[in-house]
């Protein structure tokens, strides 16, 4: 069983897993975590379709143009 008294519960130290696990693969692909998760959120809220997810993933992510 995963136990994490920081994070008080085991389902919450698995999202935080999850989590770290995104923002390490972001930065083993040179990519900005924060910008990667920001684009990353905004798409899905616009309605990002979901045959496309592999567009979504941190090593297709190309940080948009200003």
């Amino acid at each position: 069983m995963l136990r994490d008294l920081s994070c008080g519960h085991h389902r919450h130290a698995r999202a935080w897993a999850r989590m770290a696990s995104l923002i390490e693969t972001c930065k083993l692909n040179a990519v900005d975590p924060y910008a990667y998760l920001r684009a990353t959120l905004t798409a899905i809220a616009n309605g990002h379709p979901v045959s496309r997810i592999d567009d979504l993933m941190p090593w297709a992510f190309q940080k948009p143009s200003t």
